[in-house]
């Protein structure tokens, strides 16, 4: 008797191996292999190990179509557990023994052997289809395919519609009077059109050239040094130094538009040339407003970044830092064994500081640094670049940005086989459909002009142009290159 109990639960796995089955009485779902029964955790676990085999041909577990057999209590019973399936379709077995059975592994390995030449061969004869039918879509193979993440520099003029050269300088009435006392905003020109460029400013580290109603803290001399201490040196310095070994607490800076500036700004492209002002002949406190212009045949001061120079470092705690030095973009550093050494330049931020101590000595800036005086000192480094510029065409303001361009590159490879026929109304001609031109019998031929880029609910994207159409035909290939830029 119990021969012929164990030979009937024997027999009723083997009717229902491979398959899924549940009880009128339960909603668990069970998948038997190897003579034993496996439940599913969840419907997810269902539907991704019925997806990982189709070669089972298990269709979805409810509503029409299902491929679940209903078994009575008995028969479930009868079969012996196994273990259980996870969400991610992968059998557990419920002991070492079963999953140590090599005919379960041999199964196993056999079931999903069977399940991938199964969706190889489905992919293959897909492909067959689409090619005999004509392809409408083709997916990108992300290895093969598409190219991310491909960078490049790129450099143009700084200056309004990448212009390279900046050739006169105006200040304007829609900057408050409060801000003057800060900085001078450079414009371009008078018009409405006209944008500021850059702006220029003056400070001092302990308040002075500057009146703030007799309390030199609040002063807008030294909330300007304080400002680009914070932001351009090292975490404890408190003092700009320069090449030469000299530290100022008087300084100047030319701060570029940030939309001009894209990324920053291109070392090794930069000039400016400074006026001499008329600051020797007046006294100190005196040199401000309209005392402050250009010096009677004044001499002319070129500056240029040393980027160029081998044994420049250029490093700094804000990144790269040159300084700035007599020369021109032409001759490159003038003197360069020994230049003379004018301030420092900080790409990344598009900022120029200028010693002031070395401006008022070569180029008469006669800086004013008493206590509680309105110097008006940004107005003089506005005076002396603005009358350069108007001096000669050859003192123009020089600089160039940088902008770094994120591409990704699609390769559209149009195989033999593909996009041979057209949905134009031109292609074909009568009511039948017959070809308009009688030589495309058996060798048609379209040109391809557009490439549309689409999502995986087919909604286009993108529309990619081609410089001239491009011939296809069953005995020609193409591969193009679309690049999309971020």
């Amino acid at each position: 008797m119990a021969f012929n109990d164990a030979l009937s639960k024997f027999n009723v796995a083997a009717v229902y191996e491979g398959k899924a089955i549940k009880t009128p009485e339960s909603a668990t779902v069970f998948i038997i292999q190897n003579g034993r029964k496996f439940g599913f955790n969840s419907q997810l676990g269902y539907d991704t190990y019925a997806k990982l085999n189709p070669g089972l041909g298990l269709g979805p577990t409810f509503g029409p179509g299902s491929t679940v057999l209903t078994v009575t209590a008995q028969e479930a019973a009868s079969i012996a557990s196994g273990g259980f399936v996870n969400d991610n379709g992968i059998i557990i077995p419920s002991s070492p023994a079963i999953a140590a059975s090599a005919q379960l592994i041999e199964e196993s390995i056999d079931l999903r052997a069977r399940s991938l030449a199964n969706e190889f061969v489905k992919q293959i004869q897909d492909q067959k289809q689409q090619i005999a039918s004509g392809r409408v879509f083709t997916r990108f193979e992300p290895v093969s395919d598409v190219l991310e993440n491909q960078q490049v520099q790129v450099t143009a003029g700084l200056f309004t519609n990448n212009a390279a050269t900046m050739s006169v300088a105006f200040t304007s009435s829609a900057q408050s009077t409060t801000s003057k006392n800060y900085y001078y905003e450079s414009w371009n020109g008078t018009a409405t059109t006209s944008e500021a460029q850059y702006s220029v400013a003056y400070g001092h580290r302990k308040g002075s050239g500057s009146s703030a109603a007799g309390t030199l803290n609040d002063s807008p001399s030294r909330a300007i040094y304080s400002q680009y201490r914070l932001l351009l040196l090292n975490p404890g310095d408190t003092t700009f130094t320069f090449a030469d070994g000299t530290s100022s607490d008087s300084i100047y800076a030319i701060n570029y538009n940030r939309a001009r500036l894209k990324d920053k700004l291109d070392p090794g492209n930069w000039q400016i040339t400074l006026a001499q002002l008329s600051g020797s002949s007046v006294p100190n406190t005196s040199h401000t407003g309209s005392n402050v212009k250009l010096a009677n045949s004044p001499n002319f001061i070129t500056l240029i970044d040393d980027s160029g120079d081998l044994f420049n470092t250029g490093t700094a705690g804000t990144g790269n830092v040159y300084n700035i030095v007599s020369g021109s973009l032409t001759n490159g550093i003038f003197n360069p064994s020994a230049p003379k050494y004018y301030g420092l330049m900080y790409p990344s931020l598009g900022v120029v500081i200028l010693n002031d101590a070395i401006l008022s000595v070569s180029a008469s800036f006669n800086t004013v640094t008493g206590s509680n005086i309105s110097g008006d000192n940004a107005w003089k480094l506005f005076t002396s670049i603005s009358g350069a510029m108007a001096s000669s065409v050859s003192y123009a303001m020089q600089a160039r940005n940088i902008e770094t361009i994120t591409s990704t590159h699609y390769f559209v490879r149009v195989k033999n086989g593909e996009y041979n026929f057209s949905n134009n109304p031109t292609f074909i001609t009568g009511s039948v459909g017959e070809f308009s031109q009688p030589t495309f019998i058996g060798d048609p031929k379209t040109y391809l002009t557009t490439i549309g880029m689409y999502n995986d609910r087919q909604e286009l994207l993108a529309v990619a142009k081609l410089s001239q159409p491009i011939q296809k035909s069953f005995s020609i290939e193409t591969l193009i290159k679309v690049k999309l830029d971020f």
